[in-house]
């Protein structure tokens, strides 16, 4: 290691909920800086997945999380001219990152009219253990089985 390791940032939790998480995702949901139609989105979307369920939105995201959130991965590793894709754990914190991203990413790929709608949908999917964000979780998870003989070349 050349340089220092950055400091860890740490968010301050979201207004409604209280919650660092939360703030998180607001986050990664942004574009340009628009966070508070981002609250609103996110705010939003938990009382549709609400209205949809009947139960705690915030329950519901957080199972819609874990459900998403992937254990494994695969990385290139080039090992004298031929690329190999290893398996590698997923640290903690990136697990939670890796796992909103994809929910934001399949919930904008959607097909519903507004965002509010398109994310309330992804959650609800993800919670149920389908959709969009799930299935490349599987996928992740299939890969890294599929290339496990390649895992002695971890670094």
């Amino acid at each position: 290691m050349r340089k220092a390791k950055p400091k860890k940032r740490y968010v301050l939790p979201d207004p409604k909920y209280k919650e660092t998480l939360v703030t998180k995702f607001v986050n990664n949901l942004m574009y340009e800086g628009k966070k508070s139609l981002s609250y609103s989105i996110f705010y939003d979307a938990l009382a549709l997945v609400e209205k949809k369920t009947n139960d705690n939105g915030l329950d519901v995201w957080k199972k819609a999380l874990n459900n998403v959130m992937p254990s494994v991965e695969v990385k290139s590793r080039r090992v004298g001219g031929a690329t190999f894709q290893v398996p590698t754990e997923v640290r903690p914190d990136r697990k939670v990152s890796v796992g909103m991203k994809w929910l934001i990413k399949y919930a904008r790929s959607r097909g519903e009219k507004t965002m509010v709608d398109r994310l309330a949908a992804e959650i609800v999917a993800a919670a149920k253990g389908e959709g969009a964000a799930v299935k490349k979780k599987d996928d992740t998870h299939r890969m890294a089985e599929a290339n496990k003989a390649f895992s002695h070349f971890r670094f």
